[in-house]
C-alpha cells in the first residue's frame, strides 16, 4: 500500500515554488548517479506556475527528457493543449529550452497510431519496459482521475500496455497506463483549491476505492509526495 508524504503550504504561489524546489532537487540528484533524468510532466494551471518559476533555474538542461502523462488529441497550438503550455511556461527561456521535449503526437493519424508511436519512444529513451521515470507528476481531479485516467473509464483497466487511449470531459485524450505510473521512482501530486478538498481526502484514505478515485491505482514502493494548498487541505486532521 503507498503511503503519502504530505506537505501543506499556505497558497498557490508558495505551491508552485515548493514543486519547482522539489523537481530541481530531484534532477540534481538524478544526475549525481546517471548521465540522464526522465520527468513525466502533467498539465494544468497549478503545474504551469512551478514550471515557469524551473525554468529559470540554473539545472543541466542538456541532460534532461520531459514527457507528457496524458496529452488531449488537439493540435499542439491548441489552448488546450498540454504541450503548448510546457512549451511557453517550462522551456520558454534560452536555456530550459536545451532539454529533449517528448511531446505526444497528437499530429499522427489516428489516435491509436498516436499511442503506437508515444509507446515506443517511451521504451526507447527510458531504456525499460514498462519505462521508469525519475519523477512523475501529476494532478487531482475534482472526480478523482489523475493522468487522463477517469472514474468508470477503459483506460483505468489497462494493464498490458504503457500508453493508451483515454476519455475525459468529452475529450479523446493519450494517457500514461497505471503500470507507467507505479514503476516511477519518484510520484509527486500537486493538488491546489477549495474544488480538490473532497479529492484529497479521498487520496489520502486508505480504504477509499480505486474504481471510485483512480488515483488511488498510483500505488509504489516509494513515499508518494503530496504537495497540497491550504484550501486543498481544509478538513484534513
Amino acid at each position: 500500500m503507498s503511503v503519502y508524504q504530505l506537505s501543506r503550504v499556505a497558497n498557490r504561489t508558495e505551491l508552485a515554488q515548493l514543486a519547482a524546489e522539489r523537481i530541481a532537487a530531484c534532477i540534481n540528484n538524478t544526475l549525481q548517479q546517471r548521465e540522464r533524468v526522465q520527468i513525466s510532466l502533467s498539465g494544468g494551471s497549478t503545474p504551469e506556475a512551478a514550471y515557469k518559476l524551473l525554468g529559470q533555474l540554473t539545472l543541466a538542461w542538456d541532460r534532461i527528457d520531459f514527457f507528457l502523462g496524458d496529452e488531449r488529441w488537439v493540435a499542439t497550438d491548441d489552448l488546450l493543449s498540454n504541450a503548448r503550455m510546457v512549451r511557453s511556461s517550462l522551456l520558454a527561456n534560452p536555456n530550459s529550452s536545451k532539454a529533449s521535449f517528448y511531446a505526444v503526437p497528437t499530429n499522427a493519424s489516428s489516435l491509436e497510431i498516436g499511442v503506437e508511436a508515444y509507446e515506443r519512444s517511451l521504451e526507447r529513451i527510458c531504456n525499460s519496459s514498462p519505462p521508469v521515470f525519475d519523477l512523475v507528476l501529476l494532478g487531482l481531479g475534482d472526480d478523482g482521475h489523475t493522468a487522463s485516467l477517469f472514474p468508470g473509464t477503459a483506460a483505468t483497466l489497462v494493464r498490458d500496455r504503457w500508453v493508451t487511449v483515454g476519455e475525459g470531459k468529452g475529450i479523446p485524450r493519450i494517457t500514461f497506463t497505471v503500470p507507467v505510473l507505479c514503476a516511477a521512482r519518484e510520484v509527486m501530486f500537486l493538488v491546489a483549491g477549495a474544488g480538490k478538498k473532497v479529492a484529497l481526502q479521498r487520496l489520502l484514505d486508505p480504504l477509499e476505492d480505486p474504481v471510485r478515485t483512480p488515483a488511488k491505482l498510483v500505488d509504489t514502493a516509494a513515499t508518494i509526495s503530496v504537495l497540497a494548498d491550504t484550501e486543498a487541505c481544509a478538513g484534513l486532521a
